[in-house]
């Protein structure tokens, strides 16, 4: 590989983040133009159909989803491993981790976060209440009760980090900008798992990247991140205007 790999797309988002560990865990270098979704260009659409994140280009090949991208690096750089070994164990994987993309994503980005963050900052429109009520009072919940089940009491899904792993507690950093968080009394293995894994190397590396995205308007967010040593790409694909996507998740 004669140069890093080349990231699309923004540290807020949980899909980018959770790709963003992968490499850390690879110890894999990128680069990274960290655009949101809304504000990508008609380049950015020819890379990205739906206009999802994150996108992934090496020298090889151009990706737009985040667990096809992981499933690239794990292929093309095994070790260390963020996939278990054995049919069952990596079945059990792909499912934790498709339940997390599709139905966390759905409660806890498009609902919880969505609300909260993306329509009042990005699209300038109130938050709908009665989402956000049913949002908190069943979704969430429904989501929360299943997890208690799934996790571990200590450690992690299967021993070492995994994708698994990665993708459950991604949407929960999402949810603590929400002002969310698990209530320990009510779930506390999943209150601790989550707090476990969000308090990784890999993790807590991209805090401070998403903390100063978090504070600063969009149009100004590149030129922050620069200051604080973001790998930016010398090149980006974001515009001052936003547009909605081909899909929702």
């Amino acid at each position: 590989m004669s140069e890093p790999v080349r990231i699309i797309g923004s540290y807020v988002s949980p899909y980018v983040r959770k790709v963003l560990v992968v490499l850390d865990l690879k110890g894999i270098p990128y680069e990274i133009d960290p655009i949101i979704p809304f504000m990508g260009n008609d380049e950015f659409s020819k890379l990205s159909p739906v206009r999802r994140i994150p996108v992934l280009t090496d020298d090889q090949v151009t990706l737009s989803d985040s667990t096809v991208i992981c499933e690239y690096l794990d292929d093309r750089y095994p070790e260390p491993a963020v996939r278990p070994a054995g049919a069952a164990a990596r079945a059990r994987a792909r499912w934790l981790e498709e339940f997390a993309d599709t139905r966390m994503g759905e409660v806890l980005i498009w609902q919880l976060f969505n609300q909260v963050v993306i329509n009042p900052f990005v699209w300038g429109e109130k938050t709908d209440a009665a989402i956000l009520d049913r949002t908190l009072q069943q979704d969430i919940p429904h989501v929360l009760d299943y997890l208690e089940g799934e996790l571990p009491a200590a450690g992690f899904l299967f021993g070492a980090l995994s994708t698994a792993d990665i993708s459950v507690a991604t949407s929960f950093r999402n949810a603590a900008y929400a002002r969310y968080r698990v209530d320990p009394a009510r779930w506390p293995v999943t209150a601790a798992f989550v707090d476990r894994v969000l308090a990784t190397e890999s993790f807590s590396k991209l805090k401070p990247f998403e903390d100063m995205m978090m504070k600063t308007p969009p149009v100004q967010q590149r030129a922050a991140l620069a200051e604080i040593g973001a790998p930016l790409t010398r090149e980006s694909y974001g515009t001052a205007t936003p547009r909605r996507g081909l899909m929702k998740i």
